[in-house]
């Protein structure tokens, strides 16, 4: 059973259309990022979900329960939805406890110090139930966030750039442990962020943005080998575009040489368009006859960023082998993967 499902949404904001039709599905227990640009319209759409943004046309279903429609609107409070914000929006005068408990709505104090403990011991906050916000690192203050929306017992968890304030050295340690939480409580969560490396790191399921319409919607994996058009590949990662023309199902012909897929090209025969390579998808051979020349070289830790020129054409490579130096010939070689030609 689908946790969320989104029918031809539309919304504005302050007199400018947000949202232009969009349509997005969620299963149970999955977690969706919502990436693009800003002022794409991603927080409008998880506010549109949590009841805090209009709608002008479309449907939103939660847990089979229809929540938005003409004429249908169901309160924020009643739609069983979770938030956690980029600012944490923590009460200052309030302790990690009663910060966790506040929108708890059992009465019972036995069962309440048991949720509180069951929180505490989930995001590993313990013995810190009496200190205040800003007594704790910024690390510590999302999780008491997360703590908070969780110990409301969400169907749905609502996540807006969570991350964005999060140290560079916590924030990896953290999205992971967030995301284990979410697995090991089977909770559906929707994520935004600008952040390709986020979103490939926390999501199952990643919907890109482009003004106010969704691209391309599935497997982060997917969307990266197999974008549908140049917007997606470039907001994904690092790109090199070869003319190329199809020669069969399997190959196409390029400046290079003719090149093969692992999968069946998607283009009629003699198709003549443009090929997609990322820099990784390279090998480097010495070979001191090669047309190929190494012009630029950056050393990046793990790996080297070379610009090889071939022809008129200059191709970025990103290469475990760091020996290669500037001025150098080498022979380009293509890592087997299934080719994108658009």
């Amino acid at each position: 059973m689908p946790m969320l499902t989104i029918n031809n949404l539309h919304s504005a904001y302050q007199g400018q259309v947000v949202l232009q039709g969009v349509d997005l599905s969620l299963a149970e227990g999955d977690i969706l990022a919502l990436l693009g640009p800003s002022g794409c319209g991603k927080t409008t759409l998880l506010r549109a979900i949590a009841g805090l943004q209009p709608t002008s046309h479309g449907q939103i279903s939660i847990a089979n329960t229809l929540c938005n429609d003409d004429g249908v609107l169901v309160p924020s409070e009643q739609r069983h939805v979770g938030m956690i914000f980029q600012d944490y929006a923590l009460f200052p005068h309030l302790t990690v406890a009663q910060n966790i408990l506040f929108g708890v709505s059992e009465k019972n104090p036995d069962l309440r110090a048991q949720r509180l403990q069951e929180m505490l011991a989930l995001v590993r906050l313990q013995g810190l139930a009496e200190r205040f916000p800003h007594q704790l690192s910024g690390g510590q203050q999302q999780r008491v966030s997360i703590a908070r929306a969780l110990a409301y017992r969400p169907q749905l968890l609502l996540l807006d750039e969570p991350f964005s304030n999060i140290d560079a050295q916590v924030r990896g340690q953290l999205i992971c442990e967030i995301r284990q939480i979410l697995k090991q409580l089977n909770i559906s969560a929707i994520f935004v962020t600008h952040s390709k490396d986020e979103a490939f790191a926390f999501a199952d399921q990643l919907a890109l943005f482009k003004a106010g319409k969704i691209v391309q919607c599935g497997r982060p994996e997917t969307l990266y080998e197999l974008p549908n058009d140049r917007y997606v590949a470039e907001f994904l990662g690092s790109v090199n575009y070869l003319p190329a023309s199809i020669y069969d199902n399997y190959q196409v012909d390029t400046p290079i040489g003719r090149l093969s897929s692992r999968t069946a090209l998607n283009k009629p025969i003699s198709y003549a368009g443009e090929l997609l390579l990322r820099p990784q998808q390279f090998e480097l051979l010495g070979d001191d006859n090669s047309d190929a020349v190494i012009s630029e070289r950056r050393f990046l830790g793990n790996h080297c960023h070379y610009v090889v020129d071939i022809l008129q054409y200059r191709l970025q490579v990103h290469s475990e082998q760091t020996q290669w130096q500037l001025g150098q010939r080498v022979k380009l070689q293509m890592k087997a993967h299934s080719l994108v030609v658009f």
